[in-house]
């Protein structure tokens, strides 16, 4: 894969030095605590250093090393809009991203609408919930008081201005305190956490019995086969890249049963309804690692990527 000169002109003019940033190396699966990895990319689609390993018993591919969460919340707080304006030569911000984002919540709102229980529901947490325009309708169309939860200050002061709750930070430093909600969602956002595995169990501790959790990931086999490369699917500003084998080890193991899946509209996100289950903590997808990374080489192969 090689990036554009304009597009990288663009994105060194911002100034960012990802090789200043402090990281952790991640020694166990996020998954499954596998210890075996395999390095598949050295540099991500933005043309900065950064390494995507997978685990070799259960195929989720992370960062590694990964930025640490103060490192990450100094990036969504002044760089991450910036560094994909640039990616796509394009203004993207909080204003910008509002319109496609009342599209999105409509059509979120009549995919939530057969699920939702059968009782009043009367709270809602959006985890990564940006401007607030997607808990703000969904909140209206469900009668809900909505919660938005996000790193990004710019884009929690739009949620403020519609009147909703609002938590700025990560939702790993999020204290529930007692509190449960009746309909959580992560929209766009699980690609985005530090700790896959920590959130998905406080989802379950604070999701009501009755209550419904929605969840949407990008699908990296459909993301690295769209463009032919593995590297333009990697990005700094996501740390885990989950397919349908690894996101349903996720919900198996932490206790959610889907009422629905479905593939979006746009091709590359892949979204569930869920309820509370049984957890089944041992859980691993039964092909593992081993058809994903013969499919990740033959691409590789075919294209050369990862020549820069």
């Amino acid at each position: 894969m090689t990036l554009g000169t304009d597009r990288y002109e663009r994105i060194h003019s911002l100034g960012y030095d990802y090789t200043r940033q402090t990281m952790v190396e991640v020694t166990s699966c996020n998954l499954c605590g596998g210890q075996r990895f395999i390095t598949l990319v050295h540099r991500d689609r933005y043309g900065f250093p950064a390494k995507a390993n997978a685990c070799l018993q259960c195929g989720l591919v992370f960062l590694n090393p990964v930025m640490t969460p103060e490192a990450y919340k100094e990036f969504y707080a002044s760089v991450y809009r910036p560094l994909v304006s640039a990616y796509h030569r394009r203004r993207i911000d909080a204003d910008t991203i509002q319109e496609e984002q009342q599209v999105y919540a409509q059509n979120l709102a009549a995919f939530l609408a057969p699920s939702m229980p059968a009782n009043k529901c009367s709270t809602l947490l959006d985890i990564g919930g940006s401007t607030g325009v997607v808990a703000h309708y969904l909140a209206k169309q469900f009668g809900l008081a909505a919660t938005v939860l996000d790193p990004a200050p710019l884009e929690i002061e739009c949620a403020q201005q519609l009147g909703l709750e609002t938590i700025v930070g990560l939702i790993e430093d999020f204290r529930p305190d007692g509190r449960t909600f009746n309909v959580i969602t992560l929209c766009q956002t699980i690609d985005h956490l530090l700790d896959v595995a920590a959130t998905l169990d406080m989802i379950r501790r604070i999701l009501s019995p009755s209550g419904i959790f929605f969840v949407d990931i990008v699908d990296f086999r459909a993301a690295y086969l769209r463009n032919w490369s593995i590297e333009e699917a990697v990005k700094i500003d996501h740390p885990y890249y989950l397919t349908e084998a690894t996101i349903k080890a996720y919900l198996i193991r932490f206790g959610f049963d889907y009422l629905k899946k479905n593939y979006a509209s746009d091709h590359l996100h892949i979204r569930y309804v869920c309820q509370l289950g049984v957890p089944r903590s041992d859980y691993v997808p039964s092909s593992g690692s081993t058809e994903m990374l013969r499919e990740v080489r033959m691409v590789q192969n075919t294209t050369h990527d990862g020549v820069v």
